[in-house]
């Protein structure tokens, strides 16, 4: 019999369920520490993956900073940089003349073409010329009448003088033939003119052109009857060699431009087409208007050009560009290039190592697309001009070589060169 029996000689309860849990106890232990272990190992698994992935985004992130930054860039030039004023302007003739009739009558021949070069002095057209040849014959039938009218009284003028003088007739006599022969030479100067009326009568039976120009549609058809008072004419003539280009400026530029006729009162003129982009003609300034108009703020402005090829039409519509100033020996680099912060104007330079560094510089004057700098690069010095919003202080570039615009290019017309392929350096 077991020792620890009660001395009842009973079985002991409590021992019995004691080594009746055992086994579950011991499996359970067994279970917690399976979950524990799987859980560590899940933890060192999840560690090591994200230290790996950390180690590889660190490195990445490393070769992106380094990584080169594309970039365009132009060498600074030297050369001269003209300065304009733009303006928009309207090319008007310098004479304009709409040919009309100085008489009546049936307009029998036409003798220019529509479109045609005429010169001072063609006969255009002609008026049936047969009533004033009838006036002028009249007219000189009247004057050879009082031709010999007035060569008669003559005679009896000398005759009555001797008579007279012999005491034959009274001396009233004498006078009034006196008179007469003076009567009769009015006459004749009053004939001469209506002869010579006439005469311009018969002239103005052909119509001449006073001007040389280019003729525009005509007007009128062979056989109307025209009148000197008609309203539209025979046709227009408008002059276009020479032409002229009428143009405002603002106010503001006007010491500008008065200190550049000072040097040269025929300052250079060039005319441009409407998109600014092709040279129509080149002509020197005429002259200027006598004051600013007040409600815009503006002066007028008139430029003469030769227009030897007729490039320029009237009415039409041109932009002018007027020099007023040349920089001589400027560096030269493209606006694109320039850049700007609290501090002041600054470029970024490409140095002999590929990186960037950046120059604070003084502007003189800008043009178009073309920056004059006169204070803090040189000529050859690389500027960057494409890329720059990527860069900072010393960063590296791989750089290409651009275009320089051309520094006296047309107004708004000379747009940052494009990147270049050109070699990398």
């Amino acid at each position: 019999m077991d020792s620890d029996a009660p001395t009842t000689g009973k079985p002991n309860a409590t021992r019995f369920v004691q080594n009746a849990e055992m086994p579950g106890l011991i499996e359970n232990v067994k279970q917690h520490w399976l979950r524990w272990a799987i859980v560590l190992l899940v933890a060192i698994f999840v560690i090591r993956h994200f230290s790996a992935g950390s180690s590889t985004d660190s490195s990445t992130t490393a070769a992106v900073v380094h990584a080169p930054v594309p970039v365009a860039a132009v060498a600074a030039t030297l050369g001269d940089l003209n300065q304009y004023i733009n303006a928009i302007g309207t090319v008007t003739a310098y004479n304009t003349v709409t040919i009309k009739s100085r008489v009546d009558g049936q307009l029998n021949k036409v003798n220019f073409t529509e479109g045609q070069i005429v010169k001072a002095g063609d006969v255009l057209a002609e008026i049936d010329p047969r009533p004033y040849q009838v006036q002028l014959e009249q007219a000189q039938g009247t004057l050879a009448k009082d031709l010999a009218t007035l060569e008669n009284n003559k005679i009896l003028y000398a005759r009555d003088k001797e008579l007279y003088a012999q005491k034959v007739i009274a001396r009233q006599d004498l006078d009034n033939q006196e008179a007469l022969v003076g009567q009769y030479g009015g006459s004749i100067e009053s004939d001469k003119g209506a002869v010579d009326n006439a005469k311009l009568q018969l002239t103005y039976s052909k119509i001449t052109s006073p001007i040389t120009g280019r003729v525009g549609l005509r007007l009128q058809d062979p056989g109307n009857i025209i009148h000197a008072t008609d309203a539209t004419g025979l046709a227009v003539i408008t002059q276009l060699q020479p032409i002229a280009v009428d143009f405002s400026i603002p106010e503001d530029d006007l010491p500008k431009l008065e200190k550049a006729m000072k040097a040269n009162p025929q300052l250079p003129v060039v005319a441009y087409d409407r998109d600014v982009k092709h040279k129509l003609a080149e002509g020197a300034l005429l002259t200027t208007d006598n004051q600013i108009d007040q409600s815009t703020g503006t002066i007028k402005l008139k430029a003469a050009f030769p227009n030897d090829d007729n490039s320029l039409f009237p009415n039409q519509f041109v932009n002018a560009q007027l020099l007023v100033d040349t920089i001589p020996n400027a560096t030269l680099i493209p606006a694109a290039g320039l850049q700007r912060s609290q501090q002041g104007a600054f470029v970024y330079v490409v140095k002999p190592d590929k990186t960037v560094t950046m120059q604070m510089v003084t502007v003189q004057a800008t043009q178009g697309d073309i920056v004059a700098i006169s204070k803090g690069l040189t000529p050859g010095q690389l500027v960057v001009t494409d890329g720059v919003d990527k860069l900072q202080q010393g960063a590296h570039v791989n750089m290409q070589l651009a275009a320089m615009p051309p520094a006296n290019a047309a107004p708004g017309n000379a747009a940052a060169a494009p990147s270049g392929p050109g070699a990398n350096p």
